[in-house]
């Protein structure tokens, strides 16, 4: 019994109209469902997808107006990767960027595909990935509602980085717990006297299936803040396989939160050994369960165990201009 793939990422925005816009004007993205922080309903939960939003595409955003600077460092994920088709589509983001003052750096190799880093304006550390025809996990289906041509849109979530202060007790997690495999490892661009980064892979594996490990003893803790990242979720496929995760997380003694109905999809969470927070998602039964798919993300949706306290919710949330 293992995960099969990066399900979502879950991030934090001190400026949700800001964020909209960066993710479906200049990314290109679908806005699949506005709704709230289900654990603080007084915030938004933005989620940012594919064009019928598949399970593995989409990356979140829990709004916090009032969230200070992030300052990185270990026990952290400190980088979201994007799936696009091929290396000509990573030159013309790189010139997409230039154009429209996205911070970025040059297209590089890691793990031996081309990648390209880059920021949105709360310094979220993206990377954009080349598929090139890798075998893997599938991609998701572009979204043709933006500017961004169908040849390079965004096709789902690539490789999570994980920082940590020991890389074997976080391996131990994937592997033991969760199923991954190490596949290969490739330089640290922060200095050669650092260890290289591990892949990590599971299930069909490539780039909407790996988890790269940094290892950084030299790093205090992150303190998070906007543009941080609060928790990775890993795919299961159904409702069968996600009632025997939570003894079986159990049973290598991490505490979980038990089984939690997020209507959209199921969870459990959990912190690793090195404190990150991990969730494990159910790819059923989806975005569309609540709206009709062409009409995803137009209102605010509430699950029907929120819908009672609607009135009350939308009056303590502040307009959102998007």
């Amino acid at each position: 019994m293992n995960v099969t793939g990066i399900h979502h990422v879950s991030a934090i925005t001190g400026a949700a109209e800001k964020n909209h816009t960066f993710f479906t004007q200049v990314l290109g993205m679908r806005l699949v469902k506005r709704t709230v922080n289900q654990d603080s309903t007084s915030s938004y939960h933005l989620f940012y997808a594919d064009a019928v939003g598949s399970p593995g595409t989409d990356m979140t955003y829990f709004d916090i107006p009032m969230a200070g600077r992030t300052y990185p460092g270990v026990s952290s994920i400190s980088n979201t990767a994007f799936r696009v088709p091929t290396t000509e589509s990573l030159h013309y983001w790189k010139e997409r960027f230039n154009e429209l003052n996205v911070r970025h750096d040059d297209i590089e190799k890691r793990a031996g595909r081309d990648t390209l880093y880059f920021e949105d304006e709360e310094g979220s550390r993206l990377m954009l990935v080349a598929d090139n025809g890798e075998e893997g996990v599938a991609p998701g289906v572009p979204w043709t509602g933006a500017e961004v041509p169908e040849e390079h849109a965004i096709v789902g979530l690539g490789p999570v980085t994980l920082t940590v202060r020991r890389a074997d007790k976080t391996i131990a997690v994937l592997e033991n717990v969760l199923g991954f495999e190490k596949v290969s490892e490739y330089p640290n661009r922060a200095g050669a006297e650092l260890p290289a980064i591990q892949v990590m892979s599971v299930a069909e594996g490539g780039t909407g299936a790996e988890v790269h490990i940094e290892e950084r003893p030299d790093l205090p803790p992150e303190r998070p803040g906007r543009g941080s990242v609060h928790h990775v979720a890993f795919r299961v496929p159904t409702f069968e396989d996600y009632e025997k995760w939570d003894e079986r997380i159990r049973s290598f003694g991490f505490m979980t939160s038990g089984e939690v109905d997020r209507y959209y999809f199921r969870s459990i969470y959990f912190r690793e050994s090195n404190g990150i927070l991990f969730e494990l998602a159910t790819d059923e039964p989806g975005f569309a369960t609540d709206e009709d798919m062409e009409h995803l993300g137009e209102e605010l949706a509430l699950p029907p165990f929120l819908e009672p306290k609607r009135a009350q919710i939308e009056a303590s949330l502040r307009p959102l201009n998007v």
